[in-house]
């Protein structure tokens, strides 16, 4: 009886490592493993940077606009979008037509 019970206590430790090993590599690589009535299945997660898309990188058309809104330009139009610049036209309280550029960076410096 003794005999049996040993090597019932092994076999569970020896199950249990190797789930909770496996499931922590499972897990660094972006795989989930579920337990259901089908038994244990592997399912990959969505990671959350694909959800989200591609990280944003440089001045937004839209960034622009705001930027130029903020400097106290009206109506203002993107007219030019270069991978170093980008070129945005808007009018003064006066009337008067004014041309910016931003750097086509994060933040939208102005040039």
């Amino acid at each position: 009886m003794h005999k049996v019970l040993t090597s019932a206590g092994l076999a569970l430790a020896v199950t249990v490592g190797s789930l909770g090993g496996g499931m922590s590599i499972a897990s660094a690589q972006g795989i989930q493993l579920e337990i259901g009535p089908n038994g244990i299945r592997p399912v990959e997660r969505e990671r959350e940077r694909d959800r989200r898309g591609p990280p944003r990188r440089g001045c937004s058309e839209r960034d622009a606009r705001a930027a130029a809104r903020d400097e106290g330009l009206r109506d203002v139009e993107v007219t030019r979008v270069t991978p170093r610049s980008v070129t945005v036209e808007g009018e003064t309280r006066r009337g008067r037509v004014i041309t910016m550029r931003f750097a086509n960076e994060r933040g939208c410096p102005e040039l």
